[in-house]
């Protein structure tokens, strides 16, 4: 930052970027006219670079990333000058950083932030005349409220309209993930309609999942290693913990990728809440000590939230060695 010699902060942000996307930025942005598709490709590599990086790094340096194409965006849709046959093309590419910018500020616990992001996200995706690029917006909102909005109705609020635009969208994934994430927040207000409810939607799930999307214009990486956590998800919350664990366990052998290290992170922290639903808790410390590692080398607030709650209810058994040992890793890794 001490390199950058511009006088608008704005563009101070640019010098996080290389430099051939930075003077590409830092043109366009001093006159619009001259935005293209060129750099609408610049921006969009910005945000999917960044995107392929959750798992691997701290949010918060994911977050510094990301920012410069953000603040770029902004400052390209408020400005008069911008060809309108290029505006569809850079409302998708703002919905797409305003989307997983979002998801960055709730992950480090600035929900304020989150919320205005999602908000722009979602006014941004639903100018692109793609039902389903809003469906994506509003799934990443529901699954952040529900963690960090007391109680059920707002998220599902999120999700239903995510269903809604899923639906009418050309996406076959998007509409697989819709109805997942569906599933999940739909079973956990318990009961027996819920139950049925979330089973309805789980099938739609797979229904779609299964169908052919070969050339699906959705770039989600959705697959049935992630259907089958929410699957899990499902199973726990309806009081099938042997169900439950073993669609946890498949899901997790699945995930191993570095971008998906914070799911199997949060899958194994679900699955050890099944097991010990099964009676068998000093298994289920174990799978927790799995998750630490993968949950502080990205300090992520879901993944710390669900194995917080894992070890919680571990504590009838707490003073047993076992659980001292996962606290002693606990409080090294994340100091807590």
């Amino acid at each position: 930052m001490r390199t950058s010699t511009d006088d608008s902060k704005s563009l101070d942000l640019l010098a996080l970027l290389g430099p051939q996307a930075r003077t590409t930025l830092a043109t366009a942005l001093a006159d619009p006219r001259r935005v293209d598709e060129a750099l609408l490709d610049v921006m969009k590599t910005g945000v999917s670079d960044v995107n392929r990086e959750v798992g691997s790094l701290p949010f918060v340096r994911l977050q510094l990333l990301l920012a410069p194409v953000v603040e770029s965006c902004r400052l390209l849709l408020l400005a008069d000058d911008v060809s309108a046959s290029l505006l569809p093309g850079l409302r998708t590419v703002a919905a797409q950083a305003y989307t997983l910018a979002g998801r960055l500020a709730f992950e480090t616990r600035d929900d304020s932030a989150s919320h205005s992001l999602y908000t722009a996200a979602t006014e941004a995706a639903g100018k692109t005349g793609t039902p389903w690029r809003r469906a994506m917006v509003h799934m990443s909102h529901a699954l952040v409220t529900l963690y960090s909005t007391p109680g059920l109705e707002p998220a599902r609020q999120l999700v239903d309209a995510a269903v809604r635009d899923a639906r009418a969208g050309g996406s076959i994934i998007v509409r697989a993930r819709a109805h997942a994430v569906q599933a999940e927040i739909t079973a956990r207000a318990g009961g027996e309609h819920a139950a049925r409810q979330a089973r309805a939607a789980l099938a739609l799930a797979w229904y779609d999942l299964d169908g052919d999307h070969a050339d699906d214009p959705s770039t989600s990486s959705f697959t049935a290693a992630h259907l089958r956590g929410f699957e899990g998800v499902t199973s726990l919350h309806v009081g099938d913990a042997a169900a439950a664990h073993d669609e946890f366990a498949r899901s997790a052998a699945a995930l191993t990728r570095p971008r998906e290290q914070v799911q199997r992170a949060i899958v194994r922290s679900d699955q050890a809440l099944a097991r010990l639903s099964l009676g068998d808790p000093q298994s289920a410390a174990a799978l927790l000590h799995e998750c630490v590692n993968a949950t502080s080398a990205t300090g992520g607030r879901v993944a710390t939230m669900r194995l917080r709650h894992g070890r919680r209810e571990l504590r009838p058994w707490r003073r047993e060695d076992w659980v001292a040992d996962l606290d002693d890793h606990m409080i090294d890794a994340l100091g807590a």
